[in-house]
């Protein structure tokens, strides 16, 4: 007869619920994986299906109670983790965001808003579509792939029941505020071509005020801002490319322990 003790049983639901729970909240939180339109069951499953293939490598998980006190601290543990890792990479896309709110409002396009369903607000058109395209260009570099890489490798750096150093929220800071340098480097070529545009269409009202400045000025820097826009697609790539590098760089800098 098989007598399975209760001390065996909160080994064996240690092993899987705290893991479990750091991808859970990495997932939920993440780009493309953690999109609203994805069905929680889909993300759930795929979230029970990593951490069963991922348990058997982890070492011994702390000898608590999922139910104790410390069992539901190490929980809470895991969940600041994984939602932090989630941020970190959302960022990205936040940026690309920002870019295209930067470009759409000097293009004139400001006005021009959709529904987003992701962030349940309305954000410019030209913010829409280069997040689309990003979203696409993010799947095509595997960033997805590289994302859960990631995650399995936080739990060797910083394995359960360790919390994240001091040092891993400043990396976090440090990230979040470089995002709006990357913003501007995504948007400069647009914000360029159209600041020498508005000057040129200044120059040439200034030498003939008889002509409407509204009637062709409006056309003119809205062709000159889709212009730019497809001429900087092919370089647009390898930026995203290297955010999504240094986004990795800063998820394993956020778990990685002082030595």
């Amino acid at each position: 007869m098989i007598s399975i003790t209760s001390a065996q049983l909160d080994v064996w639901l240690a092993t899987l619920i705290f893991p479990l729970t750091r991808i859970l909240a990495m997932i939920a939180s993440s780009p493309i994986l953690g999109n609203k339109q994805i069905p929680a069951r889909v993300k759930l499953g795929l979230s029970v299906l990593i951490a069963i293939i991922i348990a058997p490598t982890l070492g011994e998980m702390p000898p608590v109670a999922i139910g104790s006190p410390q069992g539901l601290l190490i929980m809470i543990q895991q969940i600041i983790i994984g939602v932090a890792m989630g941020f970190t990479m959302r960022l990205i896309f936040t940026a690309v965001e920002m870019a295209g709110d930067l470009a759409g409002l000097q293009m004139g396009l400001g006005f021009a808003s959709f529904y987003d369903p992701v962030n349940a607000t309305h954000s410019p058109i030209v913010a829409q579509w280069l997040g689309m395209v990003a979203a696409l260009a993010f799947l095509a570099i595997n960033g997805h792939l590289y994302m859960l890489s990631a995650l399995a490798e936080s739990f060797r750096m910083l394995p359960v029941g360790n919390m994240i150093p001091n040092q891993g929220f400043h990396a976090v800071a440090s990230w979040g505020g470089s995002i709006f340098a990357y913003a501007l480097q995504i948007s400069l070529p647009i914000l360029a071509a159209l600041l020498i545009t508005n000057i040129a269409l200044g120059i040439l009202t200034r030498a003939a005020p008889q002509l409407n400045l509204f009637a062709i000025g409006f056309p003119i820097t809205l062709a000159i801002g889709f212009l730019v826009l497809m001429l900087s697609m092919p370089h647009f790539i390898p930026m995203l490319d290297r955010l999504t590098q240094e986004g990795l760089s800063a998820t394993l800098n956020l778990v990685k322990l002082p030595h």
